[in-house]
């Protein structure tokens, strides 16, 4: 499909690209069907897709694999998609907000192994990425087409200018992989930004969600305030709350320097803190 294809599909239905939403719709069947080879996706895999758009990814999946459940949020995508019948039969169409929707009971009703491949709005990837995490899981991979700058968070290297908490959660729960570079040609409309696709596999010793979330509370509180050493960071901190002396300790106990700041600290050395920390906590010492 392209672009004069897509404005075709479109004025047929009265649609027009929304900004607010992010909508560029792939447009490069070659680049589709690479897409669907770097996600893995095998025979017997099932694929939950988010952002449908206009399907050419969606289709792409569907000739790899036996079932992909696709996810769109615009009403109106939904109507044209299924009125122009642009999927195949083995591909499902669910009018759904990603960021609403319960990921996990969509997951749970398919069988393993299980995959997701989003192709992301920019304006919404962080908080998406961050309920991706949760279904880690339940998830043999997921690869997500995500704005170049977003991609380079999640793969920096400690004490980079990209290093932060997205980077620390994502370390910690899976192989993070950047494929391939997206260039903006292969969308339309033709965003402002480059895109890269990544692929994400789970870590056989990733923390489960629980622990994630008792990490996720120390890590934000650190990268709150990244201009302050950690350690005023974290006594400046009212979630989660710890008194300087139990901080100083456990600091200590890492050796972790005076001066040091939260991008200095590799992802295992954040479990570790979150975990004596919380420990603390457990104790009433915290």
């Amino acid at each position: 499909m392209n672009p004069t294809e897509i404005r075709a599909v479109l004025d047929r239905h009265g649609l027009r690209p929304s900004r607010e939403r992010g909508q560029n719709f792939l447009c490069d069947e070659r680049i589709a069907a690479r897409l669907a080879e770097d996600a893995e996706v095998g025979a017997d895999d099932t694929v939950l897709e988010i952002g449908c758009g206009l399907g050419l990814l969606t289709r792409a999946l569907a000739a790899r694999t036996r079932r992909v459940v696709a996810l769109e949020i615009d009403a109106g995508l939904v109507r044209a998609v299924r009125a122009e019948g642009l999927l195949p039969a083995g591909a499902e169409l669910i009018h759904a907000d990603a960021l609403d929707v319960d990921l996990g009971e969509l997951l749970a009703r398919e069988e393993a192994p299980r995959r997701l491949v989003a192709n992301l709005p920019y304006s919404v990837s962080s908080p998406l990425l961050r309920r991706i995490l949760d279904q880690g899981p339940r998830l043999a991979g997921w690869s997500v087409m995500i704005q170049r700058e977003v991609a380079r968070r999640l793969s920096a290297a400690t004490g980079s200018r990209d290093y932060g908490s997205l980077t620390v959660l994502h370390q910690l729960a899976a192989d993070v992989e950047s494929v391939r570079d997206v260039a903006a040609g292969c969308f339309h409309p033709v965003p402002q930004v480059v895109s890269t696709f990544v692929r994400l596999r789970p870590r056989a010793d990733a923390p489960g969600n629980a622990e994630l979330r008792r990490i996720e509370r120390w890590v934000r509180a650190g990268f709150g305030q990244r201009r302050k050493t950690l350690r005023n960071a974290l006594r400046g901190a009212t979630d989660p709350p710890g008194t300087p002396a139990e901080i100083e300790r456990v600091l200590a106990s890492h050796r972790i320097p005076d001066k040091a700041r939260a991008e200095e600290l590799p992802p295992e050395l954040w479990r570790a803190l979150a975990a004596e920390m919380e420990s603390g906590n457990d104790r009433g010492t915290v």
